[in-house]
């Protein structure tokens, strides 16, 4: 008896949200077809739809389309978890940013989260050992983004960065998962001192706009730290902080600081 195949189709719901929204966009604002035929709905998979976004937007005179394509095509198939990464990236800015109401808005048109897609690019050419390539890619993500991640950076998933101008995160920081910044965040050094030098921000952290956190310092999780504070000392769990130097003011108000985007300060 001859074996019977199965043939398993996989299921994508982020990708197949995003191809219906796409198509809805293209009848209701047909000027956009061509953009959104060719960076959309032209790709067999998300994956596939995120290496177009990335050589257009990094390409230049000095690296063409298409080598930033096939570089970007050969990360997402030889490591699953970018593409994983991408779609927490996705549903975090969706479901945390009151500006965004459909999924194909992030991945077209927020420079935030286009420029996190292509720095998981650039660290997995530094894990690599392609450190010049990745270099490369740093380069053009600041260029065009405004945005400034060093790829030997660690970042877990679920990052909503929004509007994403000047953000600067170093060398050897840590973001874990579930975090969320707005612009004008720098997780920096505090001198020319070298080796592990940046901070390391835990699960579920929201930091305010123009807030800095500076040197080897652990944020602790689900943490709130307030807009234009400078951090430079421990924060502790579930607690929020703020002032120039950043002090502890209360707790963080909720369980999960960073899914509410609640930045508000209820000091007594």
């Amino acid at each position: 008896m001859a074996e019977t195949v199965q043939r398993v189709t996989t299921v994508d719901p982020v990708w197949t949200r995003i191809c219906d929204e796409a198509r809805e966009a293209v009848r209701s604002e047909p000027l956009l077809g061509a953009l959104i035929h060719s960076g959309l709905l032209h790709h067999a998979s998300f994956e596939r739809a995120l290496a177009y976004r990335f050589s257009m937007k990094l390409a230049s005179g000095e690296m063409s389309e298409q080598i930033l394509r096939e570089i970007a095509d050969e990360a997402y198939g030889s490591d699953p978890s970018i593409g994983t990464a991408a779609r927490a990236d996705l549903m975090a800015v969706y479901e945390r940013d009151p500006a965004c109401h459909r999924f194909i808005q992030p991945v077209l048109f927020f420079k935030g989260y286009q420029a996190v897609q292509a720095y998981r690019v650039g660290h997995w050419l530094w894990q690599r050992g392609r450190i010049d390539m990745a270099y490369f890619v740093q380069m053009r993500v600041s260029e065009a983004f405004g945005v400034d991640i060093h790829p030997n950076a660690k970042i877990g998933m679920g990052l909503m960065i929004d509007h994403a101008h000047s953000i600067v995160i170093g060398e050897t920081a840590v973001v874990g998962d579930n975090v969320s910044m707005l612009h004008s965040v720098t997780l920096g050094g505090t001198g020319k001192e070298d080796g592990d030098r940046h901070p390391k921000i835990e699960d579920g952290v929201l930091i305010g706009a123009g807030a800095k956190v500076l040197g080897n310092i652990r944020v602790g999780h689900c943490s709130r730290i307030a807009a234009g504070s400078v951090v430079l000392e421990e924060v502790p769990p579930n607690t929020t902080v703020a002032g120039v130097p950043a002090r502890v003011v209360g707790r963080a108000g909720c369980a999960q600081p960073a899914l509410s985007m609640d930045q508000l300060l209820q000091l007594k």
